[in-house]
């Protein structure tokens, strides 16, 4: 798993948001649970935030160079997809 956390140089920063007990972010919080431990310690300069708040529906942002930002809906999807949409995110800038 840790390959697919290796960040590209051009990424600034990942942020995830969530719903802290919304049953629509429960496969968000259980991914990030698992893998932002990993993400870390792979990427221990990048900023990766989380923010949850009550209702908010779950996604995923990549911040690149020069103020360019990726976004993905991680809504329905399950544990596995959302670690493939993060890993093909925050290593595909364009």
């Amino acid at each position: 798993m840790s390959g697919k956390y290796a960040f590209t140089k051009s990424l600034k920063e990942v942020r995830f948001l969530f719903c802290q007990t919304g049953e629509h972010s429960a496969a968000t919080r259980s991914f990030l649970t698992r893998a932002y431990p990993v993400m870390k310690k792979n990427n221990p300069v990048t900023p990766i935030l989380l923010r949850d708040a009550q209702g908010t529906l779950p996604k995923v942002y990549a911040r690149f160079e020069f103020g360019k930002e990726k976004s993905q809906s991680l809504e329905g999807l399950s544990d596995k997809q959302i670690e493939e949409t993060v890993a093909s995110l925050v290593k595909n800038e364009s």
